[in-house]
Order: structure tokens, then sequence, then C-alpha cells
């Protein structure tokens, strides 16, 4: 019986970083397949039907961060972007527009390995302690199905990316209860944070949630901010229960 190989699909117009990678990520398992610029990355993409993107954000054609738009209007496929050292604000632009994490240039190849191996658990990752045995959530319109990984809001689906519903269903699995920044990013992206702008991937993945699941996401109701430590969901009542 043939193993499957997961598949990563490695953007960036410099030569040299696509030959590193495809040989590391090769050595360690996965199946690559490489791009040189956001053209050639949509069609490669649609080709090759990747497990997960790395996406440099500088190329010629087409940014990554065009990439990444045109990504999400179609599927949830798993996307760590590589950015310059500079600016963090161009780090953040990609979180907002779907990128799951960011390795920041020049960077350490065991360190994407780490990234790329926590994203994809994380993606596919079951099981959860504190979800019911169902597998279930109602919470007013909205329903969590952890076992299929879906949410509905009334009759309509609505679509996360596999670490926006890694995050919400850490969250709801010890609703009522805070977690902070620094123990979601463990968590979840499964690294400790070793500079302050690191916690803004969790502050980026809670506005993208709460512009999804929230009548208004200004004045949230399900994920609530906690002052001073970061961020809980509402404590959820078991059948039968009252404040």
């Amino acid at each position: 019986m043939e193993i499957h190989k997961e598949k990563i699909l490695v953007v960036d117009d410099e030569a040299s970083i696509r030959r590193i990678l495809e040989t590391r990520l090769s050595m360690i398992g996965y199946d690559v397949v490489t791009a040189a610029d956001g053209e050639e990355a949509l069609d490669t993409f649609h080709k090759a039907d990747p497990d997960l993107v790395v996406l440099d954000v500088m190329m010629p054609k087409l940014d990554g961060y065009g990439v990444c738009q045109e990504l999400r209007k179609e599927s949830d496929i798993p996307i760590i972007m590589l950015t310059a050292l500079g600016d963090v604000a161009d780090r953040i632009t990609g979180l907002e527009l779907g990128a799951d994490d960011y390795v920041v240039k020049p960077f350490s190849p065991k360190e994407l390995e780490a990234r790329i191996r926590s994203v994809l658990r994380r993606a596919d990752k079951n099981g959860t302690p504190g979800i019911p045995s169902s597998g279930v959530i109602h919470i007013g319109l909205i329903r969590i199905d952890t076992n299929k990984r879906q949410v509905y809001k009334g009759d309509e689906r609505i679509r996360l990316t596999g670490m926006e519903f890694s995050l919400l269903e850490l969250l709801v699995s010890r609703s009522g209860e805070p977690f902070s920044r620094s123990e979601i990013l463990q968590e979840v992206w499964g690294y400790t944070p070793e500079r302050h702008v690191d916690t803004r991937v969790v502050d980026v993945h809670i506005s993208r949630l709460r512009a999804k699941l929230e009548d208004d996401p200004s004045n949230p109701e399900l994920i609530l901010t906690a002052r001073g430590t970061g961020y809980l969901f509402q404590r959820i009542l078991e059948s039968g229960e009252k404040f």
C-alpha cells in the first residue's frame, strides 16, 4: 500500500531558497512542488493540490498577499508566509488576509520545518479534552462540529481555516476560562513567543474569528477579551443550567 506523503507548495522567487527548501523538506518526508512567482503559484496550486503552502511576500507578477487572497476565495489550505525582517505591519497584513502563520527572513530551515509540522498537525487534530463525546456544541445559532471540523451559523456553513478552527476549539474546550496570548500561541501554533510581536498572530486570528462568528464583531458576545490576560469564550451552559 502506498503511503500518502503530505505535499507542500513552496513559492519564492529566489531559486536558492526554493532549492534548499525542496531538498530539506523532501528529506524529512514531504512531497514538494515549487513556483517562482505568484501566477505560477496559483497555476501549480490547482494542478498539484498541495496540503500546505509556504508563500513568500515579495514576488513578481503577483505578490504573496495577492496569492493569499486568491487562495482564500476557494480554499482553507494552511498557508505560512515568508516575510521580510523590517516591518511588523507587513507580517500582520498576511495574517489578516488569511495566512495561518509567518516566518521572518532570514530564517532557519529548522524553524520553518517546525512551523510546518505544527500547522499540519493542528489542521488535522481531533478529540480535544473538554469537548462533549458527540463532538457537537450549540451556542445560540452557532453549531460547532469538532468531528467534522465545521461551524454553522443557522443553516449557513462558516468557512474557517484549520488554525482558526483549532483556536476556536481550544477556547470552547475551557469556555468561561481565560487564556493568555502566550498560552494560546503555545497550544495552537506550538511555539513560545520570542518577541511581543509574535502574540499578534493570536490577536489577528481572534479578529478573524469574530468577523466570521459574531453578529457585531466590534461588540463580541462569544469570544471575549479578558483584560490584562488574553481571551475567553463565553461560558457554555450545560443542559438545564442557568446563570
